[in-house]
């Protein structure tokens, strides 16, 4: 390797890792106080607003509508002008959105509250910031930038949980609101405006890379496939993570072991992404990820079947958890090798509405039936997303490194301005 490129790649690695920090910290602090803390508060606001705990919880689904019905445009927002600009203006969002949240007097403030939140998770959070990761990391280092940040911010947001309760039994739910607002805004509006590569660096870098139209994308069987797969995943993951507690409970584990099952779940989650790359990089991606939900539909599957037995249960969770850990850094990888880097985040944002729906959807689907058929019906949701990643499983990727040429080392493109 030349003096030159010598001296190009040490800031470009630089800048990789200074975006994977960044990340890690603006993702935790963006989701802990607009996501992890609604779920501990979800009790002492409706105390306080007078209403139940289903009208409550119905903002969530408000923002996880709002979020689908952006995500397009955003999409469209990402491939043109990069990250820098969007995620900054979005975290400036969910700054006034939590702030407006905190002063939510009746249920149609809160909901106002939550449409905002909804606009600023599509801007600010893990879709917009695996479209940056994928367009400013080279093919080969992009799953374990992913992986890192999203292992990072698994860890870190639950520690969220307590924090956001601890803060409440001492300030009370409002002024625990006002104090993460705080945070957010010091830490993730100029982190973002510091550290996302902006306008002219994201120009750059994808002309560097190869891929097809988002048109070309929507009319290829491969697109819809990928639906098919991860809108299947998407839905069974949400409904058990909403019923594994009242389904261990109703099948006669005590109310702390069914509480404490769901550990089992998060750690294997983490395990699963930390052991995805190097699988991916010798298998496939996408023959890991199919794998992967073909382990997750198994166990849901066998859960009736093993009734009150530990070890068995916990077995059956691990497969669960392997598929759901897995999702998470897939979804973004396969369709940038299936697909290229140029419009990335359109393609991605078309996928995610139907995801959204089903994460929607499926959990209300999951309460109406209840004991043991969730399970069953879920499982094959899962399984059917295995099986519809079977045809892809030996697709060569389109998004290839940029060759390192002299013009490519020495060039404008790879001097650009982060």
């Amino acid at each position: 390797m030349s003096a030159a490129a010598v001296l190009t790649v040490a800031p470009v690695r630089s800048r990789r890792f200074r975006l994977i920090a960044v990340f890690a910290v603006t993702q935790t602090v963006g989701y802990g106080a607009m996501i992890q803390a609604f779920t501990v508060l979800l009790v002492p606001m409706s105390h306080a607003l007078a209403v139940s705990r289903t009208e409550i919880a119905a903002a969530a689904t408000i923002s996880t509508l709002v979020g689908a019905l952006a995500a397009v445009p955003v999409g469209n927002l990402l491939d043109r002008y990069g990250g820098r600009a969007l995620m900054t203006v979005g975290s400036a969002l969910g700054v006034g959105a939590v702030v407006l949240w905190s002063q939510a007097q009746s249920l149609a403030q809160l909901y106002l509250a939550f449409t905002v939140i909804g606009l600023a998770l599509a801007t600010s959070t893990y879709e917009a910031a695996f479209a940056v990761l994928v367009v400013a990391t080279e093919p080969e280092h992009r799953d374990s930038a992913i992986v890192a940040v999203t292992t990072v911010v698994g860890l870190a947001t639950s520690l969220y949980y307590f924090f956001a309760g601890w803060l409440e039994t001492q300030l009370g739910w409002r002024t625990t609101l006002l104090v993460l607002a705080a945070g957010f805004a010091v830490i993730v509006v100029p982190a973002h405006l510091w550290a996302v590569p902006g306008r002219a660096a994201h120009t750059s870098r994808v002309a560097q890379r190869t891929g097809v139209a988002l048109g070309d994308a929507l009319r290829d069987r491969k697109f819809w496939l990928l639906v098919v797969s991860f809108v299947a995943q998407s839905g069974s993951t949400s409904a058990f993570l909403l019923m594994m507690v009242t389904y261990f409970r109703d099948i006669g584990y005590s109310p702390v072991s069914a509480a404490a099952l769901p550990i089992a779940v998060g750690v294997t989650q983490i395990a699963a992404r930390l052991a995805l790359a190097p699988l991916a990089r010798r298998f496939g991606m996408t023959s890991v990820t199919g794998v992967s939900f073909a382990l997750q539909g198994v166990g849901l599957l066998a859960l009736p079947l093993v009734g009150t037995s530990l070890p068995l249960t916990l077995a059956c969770i691990v497969a669960f958890s392997t598929g759901y850990g897995t999702s998470v850094i897939a979804r973004p990888s396969i369709v940038a090798d299936s697909f290229g880097v140029p419009q990335f985040a359109g393609i991605l944002a078309v996928m995610t509405v139907p995801i959204a729906l089903s994460r929607a959807g499926a959990p209300l689907a999951a309460t109406w039936l209840g004991d043991w058929r969730f399970l069953v019906a879920i499982g094959l949701a899962a399984l059917l997303a295995a099986v519809a990643l079977i045809p892809l499983s030996r697709t060569p990727p389109v998004d290839h490194p940029p060759v390192p040429t002299q013009d490519a080392v020495t060039g404008p493109h790879c001097g650009a301005a982060p």
